[in-house]
């Protein structure tokens, strides 16, 4: 009985899965995918080669409807250089699939990469609507906004940006905003917020370092420096850094030391050669100082510091056309510096051409409204030419700012400028109006001048070689400045900040998963 009831059973299991229905068979991949995963497998490995082949092969199969083989091939483009090209076919990927949004920001990163700056804005804020939560959509229309000068939106784009996500890259891009507005108080603080939340990234705390060393606040600016030394020991823009810091205190042969390691790191460096070559001139080593300096002019022949300090260093070494020559080319760079007419205005004095040299003081007067030494130049100019009653007023210009300093800082004066203004003073018949602390009593302080405006006997005309030509080797001498540096340290400035916008940030340049 037991038998037949488990005979009876297993009958009726039988029978049961007869009437299950079968499984159907797996389905195929359909055809306009079917070797997406190849095509990602050669492009990750970059063998582009042999992505094309098999992306011309899947595009003809499909008749151009592959999304993801156009969207692979548009990306080759690009590594290629072929931007346009790659523009072209994001924007059919665009059409093949509307709703996507990493279509669209491919076709905004190849109008960025055009110049096509607004057209790619307008491309992000579509992408934007499709994906509200994508913080490289908010950074990326936040550099193409800095790139249009429209540093509110810009600046509004990358916090919200921070807000969904924070990154290194979008810390530094608001931080260059704010250098480009020229607020480093705001930028510091910038800076600061990015290095507590990535402590070990040396770029930020070397460009946090260097702004440091911008205002002059050592201490901070060798902390920093330091940081990033210690994490990269052979980051060529902090050792540039430090070396530029021991350069401004006046320890040249340290300074040389730290720049042998930059030189090993980016030979063809142009902050690094102009530095090389201002500690040669703080040496008064002017032949190799003229070498250096001229290299560095080779490789950045648009840098305006470095015109200029080839033609402090002609102006030294007496060569007044030659520095007249460098003096000009850093003008037509940097238009609005009082500094470089005044000292255009040294070369002429020198080469004998009172009218352009009166024209270029007078321009560096308008230009520069705290520099005492345009005034005490232009005023020893018109004094040597015998126009006392416009020293005179020159002179009393340059008391007045004088005076604004003294009140409101702590600086210190040159010393060479000093003895030229008693000199002037005492010529001038004002010894009574000094505003120096410490007279000098020089019986040749007053001069004769003859009635051609030219020494008289053995002796020099007030702001001739010696005492202009040597004085404009410290540049902007009423700065405080250490013993044994002169003014070099003004002109031997650390490495540019890097104040021009990075390329939008290549995150979506991988391949989505299908």
């Amino acid at each position: 009985m037991a038998e037949e009831t488990l005979e009876s059973k297993i009958q009726y299991s039988a029978s049961a899965e007869s009437q299950k229905p079968r499984q159907k068979k797996v389905p195929d991949f359909p055809i306009l995918e079917k070797q997406n995963w190849l095509i990602h497998l050669h492009y990750i490995r970059k063998d582009y080669e042999a992505c094309k082949a098999i992306i011309k092969e899947q595009l003809q199969e499909t008749q151009g409807l592959c999304e993801y083989a156009i969207y692979v091939q548009a990306l080759i483009f690009r590594l290629e250089g072929n931007i346009q090209e790659s523009l072209e076919l994001f924007q059919t990927c665009a059409i093949l699939n509307p709703q996507c949004a990493d279509n669209l920001k491919q076709v905004a990163r190849s109008l960025f990469l055009l110049g096509k700056h607004k057209a790619a804005t307008e491309v992000y804020n579509e992408a934007a609507k499709l994906n509200q939560k994508d913080w490289e959509i908010c950074h990326n229309l936040g550099v193409c906004y800095i790139y249009l000068k429209q540093f509110n939106k810009a600046q509004d784009q990358l916090h919200n940006a921070l807000q969904l996500n924070r990154h290194d890259l979008t810390y530094t891009m608001l931080g260059k905003i704010h250098l480009l507005e020229g607020d480093l108080d705001k930028a510091i603080e910038i800076y600061k917020k990015a290095v507590e939340f990535s402590p070990e990234n040396t770029e930020l705390l070397t460009t946090l370092g260097l702004l440091y060393l911008q205002l002059g606040v050592y201490q901070k600016a060798f902390e920093h420096l330091g940081n990033a030394l210690t994490y990269d020991p052979t980051n060529y823009k902090a050792i540039l850094a430090a070396g530029s810091m021991m350069q401004t205190h006046g320890d040249f042969d340290v300074a040389l030391t730290k720049y042998r390691v930059v030189a090993c790191a980016v030979p063809e460096s142009p902050p690094l050669w102009n530095n090389i070559g201002m500690c040669f001139f703080g040496k008064k080593k002017y032949v190799a100082a003229i070498s250096c300096l001229k290299r560095a002019n080779y490789l950045a022949p648009f840098d305006w510091k470095i015109l200029y300090n080839l033609g402090l260093v002609h102006l030294t070494m007496q060569q007044y056309a030659s520095a007249f020559h460098f003096l000009s080319a850093a003008i037509n760079f940097q238009p609005k510096m009082g500094e470089l007419y005044m000292l255009l205005a040294v070369a002429l004095t020198n080469l004998e051409d009172t009218e352009n040299a009166k024209r270029a003081y007078a321009e560096a007067v308008r230009l520069d409204k705290c520099n005492p030494l345009v005034n005490l130049n232009y005023a020893v100019l018109l004094y040597n030419q015998g126009e006392k009653k416009d020293a005179l007023a020159q002179y009393q210009e340059m008391e007045k700012k004088v005076n604004f300093l003294k009140d409101n800082s702590s600086l210190e004066f040159d010393p060479e400028m000093v003895e030229m203004a008693q000199k002037l003073g005492a010529a001038l018949q004002v010894g009574e109006a000094l505003v120096w602390t410490k007279p000098v009593k020089d019986p040749k302080s007053k001069h004769r001048i003859s009635s051609t405006g030219k020494p008289a006997g053995f002796q020099q005309p007030l702001g001739s070689n010696q005492a202009l030509g040597q004085a404009m080797s410290s540049a902007v001498a009423y700065r405080k400045l250490p013993s044994g540096v002169g003014g070099t340290s003004q002109l031997t400035k650390p490495p540019s900040l890097p104040l021009e916008p990075e390329p939008i940030v290549e995150t979506s340049e991988q391949t989505r998963e299908k």
